[in-house]
């Protein structure tokens, strides 16, 4: 419990000084070092490759992958599903319209309407895939499959992200902000479920 607390404390903080650092335009540098090196591996295997993994992020794929999931899953995981989703996608419009970041002037891949900060697409991999991790550690008994899920889906989770930057969507510090600001609400919504579940007991 403790752990969690210190981990959330520390995503806050992460987020926070990103903000300022965008803010005061002071994490211009840090976003053009990582485009320039993504940059300088684009070619038509990696086009291809990036944006099939971002339809993983998709509206339509992300609905469709919620839905079935609230049908398949217990009423407690259904919860948690639920208002991580709900809160993520809240807070990722409201941030987007307060800070009203404006997308990367770079030649972009796919065209992306809409305010940059925070990564949409990165939120939403936390909320669905993060808490598929939550759900495969929790449910899984067997270590070599549970493991191997969980890889997979980090695998994917960063995939997505990577996938906004390299298709010029998105700066990099709107992706990590996504990731930091979604992977609070997973952990907030989990910790208090999981603590109503322990005083019913």
């Amino acid at each position: 419990m403790k752990n969690r607390y210190f981990l959330t404390t520390i995503l806050i903080i992460s987020f926070i000084i990103i903000l300022i650092m965008i803010l005061t335009n002071n994490i211009i540098q840090f976003d053009n070092k990582i485009y320039d090196t993504i940059f300088s591996i684009r070619n038509d295997f990696f086009d291809t490759f990036f944006k099939t993994i971002t339809t993983f992020g998709n509206t339509i794929n992300i609905l469709c992958i919620t839905v079935l999931l609230l049908i398949l899953l217990s009423k407690k995981d259904r919860n948690i599903l639920g208002v991580t989703v709900l809160i993520t996608v809240l807070l990722n419009q409201a941030m987007k319209y307060i800070i009203q970041r404006t997308r990367p002037n770079h030649v972009s891949l796919i065209r992306q309407g809409g305010y940059s900060f925070p990564s949409g697409h990165a939120m939403i991999s936390i909320a669905i895939y993060g808490f598929l991790i939550y759900f495969v550690n929790k449910k899984i008994k067997n270590k070599y499959l549970k493991y191997l899920t969980i890889i997979l889906l980090l695998l994917l989770i960063l995939g997505i992200g990577c996938s906004r930057i390299y298709l010029g969507v998105h700066y990099p510090s709107d992706v990590l902000a996504g990731y930091i600001l979604s992977l609070i609400i997973l952990i907030i919504v989990t910790n208090k479920f999981n603590q109503k579940g322990v005083k019913k007991k």
